[in-house]
């Protein structure tokens, strides 16, 4: 999937469209998507506000504690998400058709542990240095 094309399509960048896919999953607070995206809070502020003037996203007070608030992607923008990604799900439900359950499970089986090894390198590289370049020089 080109990524960059759906950012394209849906008028935002590459860090957006990555919020977007998160919202589209169900709403969730600020603090949560800095943490899935791994931004900070102000940057997540900033970039609600785009999504928001752009008419993707929509903020409401979290009905159990009013001083949180829900971020939820608004009804047109969930459409042309749809528009993007829906024929995309469809097809792959039906390349799916061609594999048995076993099949399945053993493919569910490599993403899974595939996801968990990007996931633990990703956190040894962002514990690396800043810079690692400067210490082999």
């Amino acid at each position: 999937m080109d990524h960059q094309a759906a950012a394209t399509a849906l008028g935002v960048n590459r860090t957006d469209l990555r919020c977007l896919e998160v919202l589209v999953r169900g709403e969730s607070t600020p603090g949560a998507l800095a943490a899935e995206l791994g931004l900070t809070s102000g940057s997540v502020t900033t970039m609600l506000d785009r999504l928001a003037k752009l008419g993707h996203v929509a903020r409401a007070p979290e009905p159990g504690d009013r001083r949180k608030v829900l971020v939820r992607v608004t009804p047109e923008t969930m459409a042309e998400v749809w528009q993007i990604y829906g024929p995309i799900a469809q097809e792959g439900a039906a390349e799916m058709d061609a594999y048995t359950g076993d099949q399945l499970r053993t493919i569910l089986d490599f993403l899974t542990r595939s996801r968990a090894l990007q996931q633990r390198h990703r956190e040894r590289i962002s514990a690396l240095p800043k810079t690692i370049r400067g210490a082999n020089s």
